[in-house]
């Protein structure tokens, strides 16, 4: 009886130690994805050297593993500054960044989680560099030259983030807005540039138009001074002709009764009879 009993507590034992030993066999490894790192802490102290994909031994029950993301991470981070010309600007840039691999163990030990990253390292960073580019401009420039404050932005987060091992992918601008005083002040001076287009437009018209009254002139002039030329060739003899026309034309002169030409070629001036004066002479 009593060895039944002694070979029972054994298999008992002996089940209770495999489970230990199964549980602690499961404890003493780690699977790392792909995109990820971890970082071990051993009674609170983290370990020099970032685990990468794969499987990796680990301290059963007195280790804590700390994965990260690796992968590109996107958060959207308000900012707000003054411009050279002390109008307020307010931004909200959309942020890619990720993890340096090689300093997350550093991460972990200064920032911890990726939410105190985001809190405590990227959004006071992102506003400091903001202001950084925003003082450089104008908001009138910070507005017409956007992407140059775009890249003065991203270079002075690149900079300041890299010292905590935070590698900066890509910003982008999602708004940018000004006060109401100076939004104002744009649509004012929009206003007066339209209209000041509009007067050099009407001016050039006239311009154009004064041109063509002056070419007109010279044609006429030209035509005129072709027309004396002719004129003079001919004796003068052509310039009645084109009177007594330009008379009979406009109402001027009472067409003749007996029209009598000159048998000389050379001069055709119509000569007019008034057949009235005839009948009265004796």
């Amino acid at each position: 009886m009593k060895n039944q009993q002694l070979g029972n507590w054994q298999t008992i034992v002996a089940g209770f130690v495999a489970v230990i030993i199964v549980i602690m066999s499961l404890n003493a490894f780690i699977i790392i994805n792909p995109g990820q790192a971890a970082v071990i802490s051993v009674l609170g102290k983290a370990r020099d050297g970032a685990l990468v994909e794969g499987i990796h031994l680990r301290p059963p029950f007195i280790s804590v593993i700390d994965v990260y993301d690796l992968t590109v991470q996107k958060f959207e981070v308000p900012a707000e500054s003054s411009t050279k010309d002390l109008q307020n600007l307010t931004a909200r840039f959309a942020i890619n960044f990720r993890l340096d691999p090689v300093k997350v163990v550093e991460v972990r030990r200064k920032q911890g989680t990726l939410e105190n990253i985001v809190s405590k390292i990227i959004a006071p960073q992102t506003q400091e560099a903001f202001k950084i580019a925003a003082a450089k401009r104008t908001v009138e420039e910070a507005i017409t030259k956007r992407t140059e404050l775009k890249e003065d932005f991203d270079q002075a987060l690149s900079d300041r983030l890299e010292k905590y091992g935070i590698i900066v992918l890509d910003t982008s601008v999602i708004d940018l807005t000004f006060s109401p005083e100076f939004a104002k002040a744009v649509e004012e001076k929009q206003i007066a540039e339209q209209r000041a287009q509009r007067a050099v437009y009407i001016a050039r018209e006239a311009e154009q138009e004064a041109q063509a009254d002056v070419n007109r002139a010279k044609g006429r002039a030209e035509a005129q001074r072709l027309l004396a030329e002719t004129l003079k060739a001919q004796g003068g003899q052509l310039v009645l002709q084109k009177e007594a026309i330009e008379a009979w034309k406009s109402g001027g002169a009472q067409m003749p009764k007996v029209l009598v030409m000159s048998g000389d070629s050379k001069s055709s001036v119509p000569f007019l009879f008034n057949m009235g004066n005839l009948q009265n002479e004796p």
